[in-house]
């Protein structure tokens, strides 16, 4: 896995054309092999999205790129344009039938290859087409913009690198389908509470998410999900009713304002802010006392939960609060 050591300045730089070359020979040596087997490569529509971790990038990612473009979506649970974004990327993934796949990489598990692709806040997109890597786009950009985006991507792959894509056979069975059995399929004891409240978030019904995982939690205290699909679900109910432009310049005019900073730190997290979002209630906490300083702390540790207690800038932001309270 060296995504450091692709070009991040797009497909036309001067090692393009050494890499259209091999990136051609490489596809015609694939498909000859496959009609040599007597296969067709077909895959099925599943296949065209496939999530994506460290571990798998070399061989999802940078081997797959010499066969078909391969569009990167970096995204987290609690982001909330990725909410809005992502389905559209997976429908058109199936609808481009085979023209690219998508890669789905989740942020907060795969932090080595954010840094390394220089990911500054998401949802963020990029390809990577023979080896090289080329930013899209950034944000929850409109259907059109992402239909045009795409369209020049297919192009300069077929055109510069004679990558026409994958077969897609919609009788394919997934890589990997048939492998569990009828017991392992079984639902678990809360599974219908979860999916609804994840159906909620979809929905933009955060009131009705917040109270689904509250259910599950009711009965079960400890479920790992359920704590914390709650505390993005608090958070995405808070948000929503703010006015952002307002929030903002509150928190620039009163920085000791306890309140007008956690309004402003929920925004920093919802919009992929993360390190801002703890920085600026840490700051927060050394500026006040009493009660002000408790509820600022305890907005903290609830984004905590959000972030997840495995995640580095969390681990950090606990060092920096302790020297901030002590």
């Amino acid at each position: 896995m060296q995504p450091r050591n692709m070009s991040m300045s797009g497909v036309v730089d001067l090692a393009a054309v050494k890499a259209a070359q091999e990136a051609k020979a490489k596809a015609e040596q694939t498909r000859a092999e496959t009609a040599r087997q007597g296969g067709t490569g077909a895959v099925s529509p599943a296949d065209l999205v496939i999530d994506v971790d460290e571990a798998g990038f070399e061989r999802e990612v940078l081997q797959r790129s010499a066969e078909v473009p391969v569009v990167i979506d970096f995204w987290a649970e609690w982001c909330q344009p990725c909410k809005q974004l992502s389905p559209v990327l997976e429908r058109l993934a199936v609808e481009y039938d085979g023209r690219f796949l998508l890669a789905k990489i989740d942020v907060d598990a795969n932090q080595m290859l954010m840094q390394q692709f220089g990911v500054q806040g998401i949802p963020a997109v990029f390809a990577v087409v023979a080896g090289q890597a080329l930013p899209l786009f950034q944000g929850a950009a409109g259907e059109a913009q992402i239909r045009q985006t795409l369209d020049q991507l297919v192009q300069v792959a077929e055109e510069r690198f004679g990558l026409t894509g994958l077969t897609v056979d919609p009788d394919a069975a997934p890589r990997g389908a048939g492998g569990a059995s009828a017991a392992e399929a079984q639902p678990g004891p809360y599974d219908a509470l979860l999916e609804a409240a994840v159906q909620a978030l979809d929905a933009g019904d955060f009131g009705g998410a917040v109270q689904a995982y509250k259910n599950v939690l009711a009965d079960d205290p400890a479920n790992t999900e359920a704590k914390l699909g709650l505390a993005q679900a608090e958070l995405l109910h808070r948000v929503g009713g703010m006015d952002p432009q307002q929030v903002r310049k509150d928190a620039a005019e009163h920085p000791a304002d306890a309140q007008a900073q956690i309004a402003a730190a929920d925004l920093d997290l919802v919009g992929g802010h993360v390190e801002d979002a703890f920085g600026r209630l840490i700051e927060t906490v050394r500026r006040t006392a009493g009660d002000d300083r408790d509820a600022v702390r305890l907005r903290l540790l609830e984004l905590f939960e959000v972030v997840g207690p495995d995640d580095p800038r969390v681990a950090a932001a606990r060092r920096a609060l302790a020297r901030a309270l002590f």
